[in-house]
């Protein structure tokens, strides 16, 4: 029997998929990253982030919306990352074709919506695309949510440093105060230092969050790998942005239970 309270589709047996399971059922899928965070921050950030993310929507919501967590996807597209070693990493095909698969699969338990959690910038185009074909592919209402969004694709933080310049997109304040609120026996703050490209901040159009994206890789701006300024991160601030992105996050799903496409179209 599935443990008390537990909204993990894997600790259903078959019979309880069967029974529990349905059109109104929501399926969510965190997906992260196992990759280098600068020398102050564990290869682990992004997937904890989003494992911890999902469990507590689980618990919050889960019953009242139906919502079923779908085991975390770990190893993502992150090869931004890989000159740096221990960073695991996926071709953009190859998670593209992943994420296909479970979306296959997630269908044949009569679920009809599918969300994508995603903690890992370096997958946030992709997956916009992975919606898409996802929907053509199993016939699933499709979406995309963010604990939170990355700098560089629009995402702005009450919290992050103004020294920041709005270019802490990897390793930087907020990833730092929320693992320090997280797992905070995995971060050495004696090793965190400020890392900006200042040079971008003048910048209308080619910077993080402008309006002209670029490819990079995450030691183009320095050989340390993270993109921010973590050294005035704490725990409380930490706490702060998990609270919030748990709320969103439950108000995000409530609206995808009552959406359908068939919604203010005229009769």
């Amino acid at each position: 029997m599935a443990a008390r309270g537990s909204r993990r589709l894997e600790d259903l047996t078959l019979p309880q998929v069967k029974e529990m399971i349905g059109p109104s059922s929501i399926l969510l899928l965190p997906i992260g990253s196992v990759e280098q965070h600068g020398p102050h921050l564990p290869l682990t950030t992004d997937h904890l982030i989003a494992r911890e993310a999902a469990r507590e929507v689980g618990t919050r919501c889960g019953e009242e919306l139906d919502l079923w967590l779908l085991p975390t996807l770990a190893v993502s597209k992150a090869n931004e990352h890989a000159w740096a070693p221990g960073t695991l990493w996926l071709q953009a095909t190859t998670l593209l074709s992943v994420v296909n698969d479970i979306a296959a699969s997630a269908a044949a338990t009569g679920a009809r919506r599918l969300v994508f959690l995603n903690s890992h910038g370096g997958n946030t185009a992709l997956l916009v695309v992975a919606c898409r074909e996802a929907r053509l592919a199993a016939g699933m209402q499709t979406f995309l949510l963010h604990p939170f969004l990355p700098p560089d694709h629009g995402g702005r933080s009450a919290t992050a440093p103004s020294g920041e310049l709005g270019m802490g997109v990897h390793g930087g304040h907020d990833e730092t105060s929320l693992m320090l609120h997280l797992r905070p026996d995995l971060v050495d703050m004696t090793l965190a230092t400020r890392r900006v490209p200042d040079r971008l901040a003048g910048n209308r159009h080619v910077r993080f969050g402008g309006s002209v994206p670029f490819g990079w890789t995450s030691d183009d701006f320095g050989p340390e790998g993270h993109i921010g300024d973590p050294t005035g991160a704490t725990a409380q601030e930490g706490r702060e942005l998990f609270e919030g992105a748990v709320e969103m996050l439950c108000e995000q799903l409530a609206e995808i239970a009552g959406f359908d496409f068939g919604m203010g179209l005229d009769s």
